[in-house]
């Protein structure tokens, strides 16, 4: 069956967009579409969409051509009300989310975070306390010198969609089962806490199919190594910071990985985990010496 086309042209930060749904059968795909619009659409963008989870098909796409970005979402048809919301806002708060990729705009942690906070604490799944903050925020809130440029939160399966609702408004994709570029096949979904023009992306997702991710290992069989952070007088559980070292390491940003480590040898580095997550995250061997020699005293 042909794509039918549920909303579009829209206009968004320098892209035009379209929200199509493929049917077959039970089985529904969602695609947010965006491809560059010209001077229609106040652009060129300042940045790809790559940095969002935006992937190009390998076929020109009968909406926006070959050079067309992609986001799908696997949902029954009947969500689609509740789709419509999340690529509306998607579009609206996406010259802000291009903003701080490429133009060096702030991310509004702060405020964001203890937004969601205070709605997570409402979600019944989660009254256990079984959520951690992950990522550059977990180390900025140790106080190390790293700038976030999302919030990445860790939950049980059972408890995805909960946050989904608890974020409801502000989400940017439906919860939903979905390929993240960096994960695979996940049940997840991503939010823009915040207004139209100042906020902070915040991402949570279980991978359906690949391996857990770097922030799920441990030294040993007993699992992560996480430590207290203070938010607001609040205690949280977060990784310990050589996950966001090595991660950084990992994705090529060499101008965090020598002020993170020069602030961890004062912290305190763990050098078995730190060995560890080298050999299990398959850093390239100049990236792992570079690690090593930016710990070294």
């Amino acid at each position: 069956m042909p794509s039918e086309m549920l909303s579009g042209p829209d206009l968004g930060a320098g892209y035009l967009h379209q929200l199509t749904t493929d049917r077959d059968g039970d089985r529904t795909t969602f695609t947010f579409h965006a491809q560059e619009g010209g001077q229609d659409a106040n652009g060129p963008p300042k940045g790809p969409l790559d940095a969002f989870g935006y992937v190009h098909p390998p076929s020109p796409c009968p909406f926006g051509g070959p050079r067309c970005w992609h986001r799908r979402f696997l949902l029954p048809f009947t969500e689609t009300a509740r789709v419509r919301p999340c690529y509306n806002r998607s579009r609206f708060v996406l010259q802000a989310m291009i903003d701080q990729a490429y133009a060096g705009a702030a991310v509004a942690v702060e405020s964001a975070l203890g937004e969601v906070i205070d709605r997570i604490d409402r979600v019944p799944e989660l009254a256990n306390g079984a959520w951690t903050i992950r990522g550059s925020t977990a180390a900025w809130l140790l106080g190390a010198p790293v700038h976030p440029r999302d919030i990445e939160l860790h939950v049980p399966r059972d408890a995805i969609d909960a946050v989904g609702r608890a974020l409801n408004e502000y989400l940017i994709e439906p919860v939903a089962t979905t390929d993240w570029p960096s994960l695979g096949i996940v049940r997840g979904g991503r939010a823009f806490v915040g207004t139209f023009v100042a906020g902070a992306r915040v991402e949570w997702a279980t991978p359906l199919e690949a391996p857990a991710s770097i922030d799920d290992w441990g030294a040993t069989p007993d699992g992560p190594r996480t430590v207290e952070a203070t938010f607001r007088d609040r205690t949280l559980r977060v990784p310990r910071p050589e996950y966001t070292l090595v991660r950084a390491a990992g994705k090529g940003r060499t101008a965090t990985v020598g002020p993170l480590a020069a602030w961890l040898r004062g912290f305190g580095a763990d050098p078995e985990l730190l060995e560890a997550l080298l050999v299990r995250y398959r850093l390239s061997p100049p990236a792992a010496a570079q690690v090593r020699a930016a710990l070294a005293p």
